[in-house]
C-alpha cells in the first residue's frame, strides 16, 4: 500500500484544517528602545525598520501595536549618563521607569515587560559589577535587585533579568516578595548563549563591552545539557517563564526544555536573526513575508509559547492580510 500524505496537502483549506501549530499576535512581545529627550523617533542604523523613541513619542507606537492586536512590549533603555555601577538603571526617574509609568497611565491593557541588566547603563559595558577585568557575581545581585524593584514600583508587569548571574532569579524574587510585589512575574533569560547574533542590538543599545567579553557568564553555544541545568535552577528559584536566547540556532534547546518543564517557554528572536532576513530581502534573495512566517512558525513548532521579536508588527500585518499594504 502507498501511504499518501499528499491527500491532506491538496489545497490551502485542507492544509489549514490539519495544521499542527498556529501563530497568533497574542504570542508576540515587541521590543522597544526608549531614549532621553523630547519628540524623538530616530531610526536604529543597525536594525532597519526599528526606532529609538523618546517617552513623549511612545503613545503613537503603542497605539499602532494595540491596533495590530499586539498587547505586550519589552522595554530597553538608553540613558544619557553612564557610570561604573550603572546607577541610572535603578534610578526612580530612569528612562525605563518613566516609560513604564507613561505606558501604564495611557494603556492599562498593555503588558509591560522590563529587561533587567546593567550593560546599557555601565561605562564599561558589562552586565554587572566589574572590577579588575572580572564581573563580581554576588555584588551584581544587589544592583539587579534594585533595578527589579524600581521597575516593579513603576508598574512593570513582568521582570526579565537578562544578565546571566548565578542566583539572580532567587535574589530578585526575594526582593520583590519582601517589598509586597509577590504578584509580579519573573521571565528569566535562563538560557542565554554567548552569541554573535547580538551584534546589531549591541550597536543599537551601545552596550558592547569596552574590554573583554561576556563568555564567563553567558553560556557556551557548544553546550546543550548545560541549558537544562540552568533552566532547572531558575525554575527552582522562582522563575515563572523561562527563555532561550537566541532562537533560530537553538530550537533544539527549546524542544528539550518543553519536553522537561511544565512552565511557559519564551524565545528571543534576536537582532542578528532579524537583520539577516531584512538584508536578504533587501538584496532580493528571499521572499520576506514567507521567510518571516516560516521563521516564527519554526519557533512555535519547537515548543515556544512566547516569541519576543522585532518582526511582531510585520507578522501581525501578515496574519491580518495587511502586510503588502503597509510595506
Amino acid at each position: 500500500m502507498i501511504h499518501r500524505g499528499r491527500r491532506l496537502r491538496r489545497n490551502s483549506v485542507l492544509r489549514s484544517l490539519v495544521r499542527e501549530n498556529s501563530l497568533s499576535v497574542e504570542d508576540f512581545i515587541y521590543p522597544i528602545f526608549v531614549i532621553e529627550g523630547e519628540d524623538k523617533k530616530e531610526p536604529i542604523p543597525s536594525m532597519e525598520g526599528q526606532f529609538y523613541y523618546s517617552i513623549d513619542r511612545l503613545n503613537d507606537e503603542i497605539k499602532e501595536l494595540v491596533h495590530l492586536g499586539i498587547n505586550s512590549v519589552i522595554l530597553f533603555g538608553l540613558p544619557d549618563k553612564k557610570d561604573e555601577l550603572g546607577s541610572e538603571a535603578y534610578s526612580e526617574n530612569g528612562v525605563v521607569q518613566r516609560a513604564v509609568r507613561r505606558i501604564k497611565e495611557e494603556f492599562k491593557q498593555v503588558l509591560v515587560v522590563t529587561d533587567v541588566c546593567l550593560c546599557e547603563y555601565t561605562s564599561h559595558g558589562h552586565c554587572g559589577f566589574f572590577k579588575e577585568e572580572k564581573v563580581n557575581n554576588d555584588k551584581t545581585l544587589e544592583l539587579l535587585g534594585k533595578i527589579a524593584l524600581s521597575h516593579a514600583k513603576a508598574g512593570a508587569d513582568i521582570i526579565a533579568p537578562s544578565d546571566m548571574m548565578d542566583g539572580r532569579v532567587g535574589f530578585i524574587r526575594n526582593v520583590l516578595d519582601k517589598e509586597g510585589f509577590e504578584d509580579i512575574a519573573i521571565m528569566s533569560y535562563s538560557v542565554k548563549f554567548s552569541s554573535a547574533f547580538y551584534g546589531p542590538f549591541r550597536e543599537a543599545a551601545k552596550s558592547t563591552p569596552q574590554s573583554g567579553d561576556r563568555k564567563s557568564y553567558q553560556m557556551d553555544f557548544c553546550n546543550g545539557r548545560e541549558a537544562i541545568k540552568e533552566a532547572s535552577w531558575d525554575i527552582e528559584e522562582g522563575a515563572d517563564i523561562i527563555m532561550v536566547k537566541p532562537a533560530m540556532s537553538y530550537l533544539d534547546i527549546v524542544y528539550s526544555l518543553k519536553e522537561r518543564f511544565n512552565v511557559p517557554i519564551a524565545v528571543y528572536n534576536v537582532s542578528g536573526e532579524y537583520a539577516m532576513v531584512k538584508s536578504a530581502a533587501k538584496a532580493g534573495l528571499i521572499d520576506e513575508e514567507k521567510m518571516i512566517m516560516e521563521t516564527l512558525y519554526s519557533m512555535k513548532r519547537a515548543g515556544a509559547d512566547i516569541i519576543i521579536t522585532y518582526f511582531a508588527k510585520d507578522a501581525a500585518r501578515i496574519i491580518r492580510g495587511e502586510y503588502h499594504d503597509n510595506n
